[in-house]
C-alpha cells in the first residue's frame, strides 16, 4: 500500500479523484484517501470510450469491503482507460498516482479545471470531513 501523499502538480475534486492535466488531456484517478477508505481493490469497470462529464459517475471499483462509483472531476472524451487494471486492479493502491490512473481524457471545457481543489485545499477539505 502506498504512503499518503496528495501531489502539488495535482488539481483534487470532492469525490476524491485526482487530474494530472497533460497538455489538452487529462489523466483521472482517485486519491491516496480513496484508496485507502476502499481497501484493497479486486475489480475496475471503466469505460473504453465515450463523454464523461464532470461531477457524473463514470465507472466503478470494487473493493474487498465495498463498491463504489469513481466521478469525473472535468468533462472530456475518454481516449484511453489503464488496461493494465483488468490484470492488477490492486495498482490503484499500490500507485494511486502513477502506475494505478484510470482513464485519459481529452478536455472539452479547461476551464472547469479552476473549480477543482489544489493540494493543500484538498488537505483542508479532509481535516473538514
Amino acid at each position: 500500500m502506498a504512503d499518503e501523499s496528495y501531489p502539488a502538480e495535482l488539481k483534487y475534486h470532492k469525490e476524491h479523484d485526482w487530474v494530472r492535466v497533460e497538455g489538452d488531456e487529462a489523466v483521472f484517478g482517485i486519491t491516496w484517501y480513496a484508496q485507502d477508505a476502499l481497501g484493497e481493490i479486486v475489480y475496475v469497470d471503466l469505460p473504453d470510450s465515450g463523454a464523461v462529464t464532470a461531477g457524473e459517475k463514470y465507472g466503478e471499483l470494487e473493493s474487498v469491503k465495498a463498491v463504489t462509483d469513481v466521478f469525473a472531476p472535468v468533462s472530456g472524451e475518454v481516449t484511453a482507460k489503464n488496461e493494465a487494471l483488468d490484470d492488477e486492479p490492486q495498482a490503484v493502491n499500490e500507485d494511486p498516482y502513477g502506475s494505478g490512473w484510470l482513464v485519459r481524457v481529452r478536455l472539452s471545457d479547461p476551464a472547469e479545471l479552476d473549480g477543482l481543489m489544489d493540494a493543500a485545499a484538498y488537505a483542508a477539505f479532509l481535516q473538514e470531513s
